[in-house]
């Protein structure tokens, strides 16, 4: 398996599993430590409503536990059981089990996807240059917006829509091939092909390659399935208000669960995976996933040089980050999306693995990385490390209240804005169509325009140029809707870099 590098990530995971445990004798100490600390920073942040964590090493679970509550409507407390969305947490998962394919000889991560996607929509120029490889690293250098806006958000797809929807794929001409630009549209695209290829969805990919072999039996993307069960599942919140979190308008269904971003794991679930990722597949003194894969999807194929708030980040392999914390090399991934934000890490050279998951992420997700960090600097020695994150939590809490104030005059501004719209309400109501999108519904409401797509549905406020309203399809997120008017009747609306027509 050249193409994963695989000499180079034995050679790694060997030199790993030789490395003595750092952290044994603090095992037992980090536990209350690490409780205390994470009460505080919940009280002083006050806009999260719960949080779960786990931390491993080479020997396995070194803590896990559960704060707070997963939704605020039930009252349901968080245990390390709770699932919680991992957003784009999800990439390793999807990576894994198709590097598992390469490795079998069943594909091969750097031919071009013309060799096996024939009759796919993908340009003919693209596809004999761009691979798997490429998109899953997120240097494919093209785009398709229409396939991730509708497995992400609006939920409105069929595989054969998705597989028609291939041909939107362009040219990314911010990023050309070869340079890394971070999005969706490379793993839902790279699935699909897949799917049409060999018949299996993305969700029976991990399920049967990764998540069953590993033990994760409370990891799923049937979130639906979970919710007619019953099962206490952690929800998105916004806590953009102070005293109490809100939960978001737009909740994940099994629709919008996609490759990129598609799975819900709880702490307990999660400690697994990171113990698999630190011992290169072993899991419980067991091999579970073959020798030098897991250890080979962290080896970078494209070079970086940026950051994330405390994070250098120097590579991107097949879907982990690679970078460093301090001195400390770090391999990554986190994820956020509409109330939910997952930190998920390993130091291989320390054999330490840290997952913190927040069900917010709009003022104060970071406390997910504040706690992550916390356990880092515990384990490694730091002096006064507590007041060094108390001050770290001060400094998060200074930051909610920014984002709180910038949130709350954008309100206001909004507010204040006159009606642009020409014609009544009414006039404006109808069904409008996207051959990319698909269909966007507009209804007269006595609280204004109300859009919908798919999963997507919000009440419009005025917009700022003629003919234009906004609305937060997905909130936060404000997106411009302008209607083109002929004759005084409205016969079409851009929305989201797309015209929809009235039929």
């Amino acid at each position: 398996m050249p193409k994963l590098n695989l000499c180079l990530a034995m050679m790694v995971a060997g030199l790993v599993a030789a490395a003595p445990a750092a952290v044994a004798q603090d095992r037992a100490a980090l536990g209350p430590a690490l409780d205390d600390f994470v009460q505080m920073a919940m009280t002083r942040v006050e806009a999260v409503p719960g949080l779960a964590i786990a931390v491993v090493d080479r020997q396995g679970l070194i803590h896990a536990a559960g704060f707070g509550v997963a939704d605020i409507e039930t009252g349901a407390p968080v245990t390390v059981d709770t699932p919680f969305y991992i957003a784009s947490a999800t990439k390793p998962f999807t990576a894994l089990a198709i590097a598992l394919m390469d490795q079998r000889g069943q594909l091969d991560l750097d031919a071009p996807l013309a060799a096996w996607s024939v009759g796919s929509g993908i340009p003919q120029e693209v596809a004999e240059t761009v691979t798997l490889g490429d998109l899953l690293s997120h240097q494919s250098g093209v785009r398709n917006e229409p396939i991730a806006f509708r497995v992400a958000f609006s939920g409105d797809w069929t595989p054969d829509v998705l597989w028609r929807l291939t041909s939107e794929t362009i040219p990314n001409e911010a990023a050309p091939h070869g340079r890394f630009m971070y999005t969706n549209a490379g793993y839902n695209l790279a699935t699909v092909l897949l799917e049409q290829r060999w018949g299996r969805d993305w969700r029976a990919l991990v399920e049967e390659d990764v998540l069953f072999p590993l033990g994760m039996t409370r990891t799923t993307a049937r979130i639906d399935a979970q919710r007619a069960a019953g099962t206490p599942i952690s929800a998105g919140h916004s806590g953009d208000q102070p005293g109490q979190a809100r939960r978001s308008p737009l909740q994940k269904v099994d629709a919008t669960m996609q490759s990129a971003g598609g799975l819900m794991s709880s702490a307990s679930d999660m400690a697994l995976w990171l113990e698999a990722q630190i011992n290169d597949g072993v899991v419980g003194g067991r091999r579970v996933l073959p020798a030098g894969l897991i250890a080979a999807t962290h080896v970078p194929r494209v070079a970086l040089d940026s950051r994330s708030g405390p994070y250098m980040r120097e590579g991107y392999g097949l879907g982990w980050y690679t970078g460093r914390y301090g001195e400390d090399l770090l391999v990554h991934h986190f994820g956020g999306f509409s109330g939910s934000r997952a930190h998920v890490s390993l130091m291989p050279d320390r054999g330490l693995g840290v997952v913190v998951m927040v069900n917010e992420d709009l003022v104060a997700g970071e406390l997910a990385d504040v706690v992550a960090n916390y356990v880092y600097d515990w384990l490694g020695g730091l002096p006064d490390v507590d007041a060094v994150h108390a001050a770290r939590v001060d400094a998060l809490v200074e930051t909610r209240d920014a984002r709180r104030t910038r949130l709350a005059a954008g309100l206001e501004e909004r507010s204040g804005r006159a009606r642009t719209l020409s014609l009544p309400d009414t006039a404006y109501a109808g069904d409008y169509h996207s051959s990319a999108l698909g269909r966007l519904t507009v209804r007269a409401r006595p609280e204004g325009l109300a859009f919908a797509i798919g999963q997507l549905h919000a009440v419009a406020g005025h917009g700022a140029q003629s003919e234009t309203v906004r609305v937060e399809l997905v909130p936060f997120q404000g997106m411009v809707a302008e209607f083109e008017v002929r004759d005084g009747v409205p016969v079409a609306v851009s929305l989201a870099g797309a015209r929809f027509v009235r039929e």
